[in-house]
Order: C-alpha cells, then structure tokens, then sequence
C-alpha cells in the first residue's frame, strides 16, 4: 500500500449514510471515502455500529441527528451537490474520484482486472472500445471508464471546483 492510501486509509473518516442518502454514500464511494449505507437499519442498530466502527452517520433525519450516543451530522440540504460541498467542508475531505475507487454498490475497494479474465462477461461495445478494467472482490461488479464514470467523474470535479 502506497504511503498516501496508507494515511488517507488510517485518518480519513468513515461514514453511514441513512437510507435517505443513498446517491450521496455512492459519491463519497468514489471520492475513496468508506461509506455503509443501507436502505432499510434501525435507528438503534446504525448507533450501535456508527460506534462499533467510529464512523460519522449521516442524516436528514433531525431526530436522529439529535440523538447525543453517537457522532451524527445533519445534513440539511436534499441535492447531492450540496451536500457533497457541505461534507468536504465539515471533514476536509480531499482527494479525486480516480484516486481511490471502492465498489459504488459494496463499498469494498476494487481491484484491476485483466481484460482478458473477463471479455466473456462484457458488451461488445466495451470489448471494442476499453482495455482498463477494475472489479469487486465481493460483489464481483466490473468497472471500466465509460459514459457513467466519466459522468460521475465530471459531476464531482464540479463540486471539489466550487469548494476552491
């Protein structure tokens, strides 16, 4: 591991989204932050592992958020822009969507693939057209740096550029 995954892996916070916060959990996945998000916990069982895990839950929920047994942060604003803004600014979030991919569904940290151990899996049109190839240990999702990526890619570089 190189030394700045190492110290972004040991210092950077850990978050759970709430079932409410699920386009957020997926960009902050992207960004390489370690984000759990479930559609359906309980109140009590996000508490518990927001503890067990030193994590931050992340909320629209103002009862949660008023909740003092654990680190909870309100998250007021409903566009996922904003709140991404919200959140670089509250943790000092750092870092680029390319720079530390984890699985956007699991939130396990992906690794490179050899196209060739997964052409039969892939479209024609991504055969053709792409040679880098990345893949979930647990979920087993390919990735690769087409039109959704790149999408998403833009979509945050825009809010790390209004957050200078």
């Amino acid at each position: 591991m190189s030394p700045s995954k190492q110290t972004k892996s040991l210092f950077s916070p850990k978050f759970i989204a709430d079932c409410h916060l699920g386009k957020l959990a997926k960009y902050l996945r992207l960004m390489g932050y370690d984000t759990l998000f479930f559609s359906h916990i309980g109140d009590n069982e996000l508490i518990k592992l927001a503890n067990t895990e030193h994590r931050t839950i992340l909320t629209r929920d103002r009862r949660l958020s008023e909740r003092k047994n654990a680190p909870v942060f309100l998250l007021e604003p409903t566009d996922t822009h904003t709140q991404l803004k919200t959140l670089i600014d509250r943790f000092e979030l750092t870092g680029h969507a390319a720079s530390f991919p984890r699985c956007i569904i699991c939130n396990i940290p992906l690794e490179a693939i050899e196209k060739e151990k997964i052409i039969h899996r892939l479209p024609q049109k991504v055969k053709k057209n792409f040679n880098y190839f990345e893949h979930c240990p647990s979920c087993d999702r390919i990735y690769w740096h087409g039109d959704h990526y790149r999408n998403m890619v833009a979509f945050l570089e825009d809010v790390l550029k209004d957050n200078g």
